[in-house]
């Protein structure tokens, strides 16, 4: 469980002093970026190793049937993180959709996970995501940004439709198949 704290210590705290510093300094370049995306990709690794390594200790059984929500709320994450980059319409009216991404990515392995490891990392990174909305929302009002053609956004749907089937069949190569409905 160590490994898996630190990893989502790592991804947090980089980006919370990324956030911070913006406030009283330019944007760290540099080495210190570097050292920034060092830190964040070491994160992740540390993530995906105390997952795969922590014991699994219940502290909740998830609901019957809880995996189609989950399949659902994924399909729908995927797409706002994609509306973050392609600039289209969905971009215009959502003000924090690849934040909102994750939120809804850790609700959903929270519904069908409900062991300590799950709630470190799915939890971990959720409150996470909450806590950076909260600050850029702190920190001024939205800019909002122009109207993007609704090609982008088909252009989405596109490549949300290919990486859930991307992400699906990396679960069920890894033996957790997200279509069966309930987990256990």
């Amino acid at each position: 469980m160590f490994l898996l704290v630190l990893g989502v210590l790592l991804w947090v705290l980089p980006h919370f002093y990324v956030r911070f510093v913006r406030r009283t300094k330019p944007e760290p370049s540099g080495p210190a970026k570097g050292l920034i995306a060092a830190g964040i990709v070491a994160g992740i690794v540390l993530m995906v190793i105390g997952y795969q390594r922590a014991a699994f200790t219940p502290i909740y059984a998830p609901l019957p049937g809880m995996g189609h929500l989950n399949n659902l709320l994924m399909l729908v994450a995927i797409f706002l993180l994609g509306a973050g980059h392609m600039k289209g319409r969905v971009a215009h009216y959502m003000r924090h959709p690849m934040l909102t991404a994750v939120i809804l990515w850790s609700i959903a392995h929270l519904l069908v996970n409900g062991d300590a490891a799950s709630l470190v990392l799915f939890g971990g990174i959720g409150l996470w995501a909450v806590a950076e909305i909260l600050a850029l929302n702190a920190s001024g009002p939205w800019a909002r940004p122009p109207k993007g053609p609704v090609r982008r956004d088909l252009m989405n749907v596109a490549g949300t439709v290919v990486l859930y089937a991307l992400i699906a069949a990396i679960h069920v190569w890894l033996g957790h198949n997200p279509f069966l409905g309930t987990y256990g």
